[in-house]
């Protein structure tokens, strides 16, 4: 067990200089930030520190810098944003550490909230540079890593801050957005309530084999769809026409198959296409008659109706990657389908997980994210953890 945020007496906040590490790696258009779901993810640790009165000083990263200040990854639109949904004014610096965030800190009062330019402009951030590390820990004895997107990495902003803040005697805890998605993906599945069915999509089985090898184990049913499925289509014998299929991890897949048995479930049928793409005519082929030039784009209706009547049926759902291409309409009603399930499962008090990714966007484009008992904010983390994996950015922090 790790010490969270929520242990900590808010009359200790008051005054006090907090560091956060949060998840505010959103897209940018134009200057404008075009999904803002992490950024309101991180609100409740940030309006929870600010009302408490600490001076709350906020690191982030935003894509793939590597090592190099580029405007287009500049988390100053991020600033205007948190802004408008505190409702009061975010400060901004325009480097993530050195004399002029010193400066800035010592400017803040009360409440006040200071966000720091992209962590990965700095190259020590990503290869977790101890000094960088040292530097950051300087400026407080508490932090809060609340960036759960993150905390598979053992970044200096992550796991490295944490250490360093403890090691000069401080505090590292876990923030409430971070709490709350360890409650859920690492609690929740300890002892699920059953029946328990997992919902595994995406392109390939090489990204998900630890968690199809974790969950085996422990789920009554394992419903697989997307481009995945195509591989354990050809364990099977069957065509996948140009369909994309991982040629090297077919012998892994009918091993799978052979190990969960009857538990496994795979599409019955699919929705077939000359090209992937907008606008294309498709068909709905049973799985036993692909043709040689078919490419598999979603699952069909018959596999609809079924996986969404076993997401209905179920007491705890987790899913993981879409059934199909769902970013082209004529591909995105399988991916749709099993959102709308699963919402209707949570309204009755099934206990249905989101990793993140893809998955929540589906979601959110099914009009069912709101209706869903959790969206994790962090695809790549939520993988990790399904798969038994520890998480850096939680093992650093103090333990409770």
């Amino acid at each position: 067990m790790k010490k969270n945020l929520s242990d900590i007496d808010r009359s200790r906040l008051r005054g006090r200089v907090v560091l956060v590490r949060t998840d505010l790696n959103v897209p940018v258009e134009d200057g404008r930030i075009t999904d803002d779901q992490r950024i309101r993810a991180s609100m409740l640790t940030l309006r929870l520190l600010s009302d408490a009165g600490a001076r709350v000083v906020v690191l982030s990263h935003m894509g793939r810098p590597k090592g190099q200040p580029r405007p287009e990854f500049s988390l100053a639109p991020v600033a205007d944003h948190l802004s408008r949904l505190l409702g009061r004014t975010v400060a901004f610096a325009s480097s993530a550490v050195g004399s002029e965030v010193r400066a800035a800190i010592e400017n803040l009062e009360e409440g006040d909230v200071l966000l720091l330019e992209n962590t990965r402009f700095l190259p020590g951030d990503t290869s977790n540079d101890p000094e960088l590390a040292s530097a950051w820990a300087e400026l407080s004895d508490l932090f809060v890593n609340d960036a759960f997107g993150a905390a598979h990495r053992a970044h200096a902003s992550t796991s490295g801050l944490a250490e360093a803040v403890i090691a000069r005697g401080g505090e590292a805890v876990a923030g409430l957005l971070l709490e709350r998605e360890l409650r859920y993906l690492a609690d929740a599945l300890q002892d699920p309530d059953r029946p328990f069915v997992a919902v595994l999509g995406g392109a390939k089985i090489s990204g998900k084999i630890d968690v199809i090898s974790a969950l085996l184990p422990k789920v009554d049913g394992l419903l697989i769809g997307g481009a995945m499925a195509n591989t354990f289509f050809r364990a099977m014998g069957l065509e996948t026409g140009n369909s994309l299929v991982e040629e090297d991890r077919i012998d892994m897949a009918r091993d799978l198959m052979g190990e969960a048995g009857e538990r496994l479930l795979l599409p019955v049928d699919c929705v077939v296409a000359d090209e992937i793409e907008s606008g294309v005519e498709t068909r709905v082929v049973a799985r036993e008659s692909v043709g040689p030039g078919d490419r598999i784009g979603d699952i069909g209706p018959e596999t609809r109706r079924l996986y969404a009547q076993r997401v209905r049926d179920a007491r705890t759902v987790v899913w993981n990657g879409p059934m199909g291409v769902f970013e082209i309409d004529v591909f995105a009603e399988g991916t749709i389908e099993i959102a709308r399930a699963l919402a209707d499962a949570c309204d009755a008090d099934t206990l249905g997980i989101i990793g993140g990714g893809d998955s929540g966007a589906a979601a959110e484009k099914a009009g069912v994210a709101d209706r869903i008992s959790h969206i994790s904010t962090g695809g790549g983390a939520s993988l990790e953890l399904l798969a038994g994996a520890s998480l850096p950015g939680v093992t650093s922090l103090t333990d409770a």
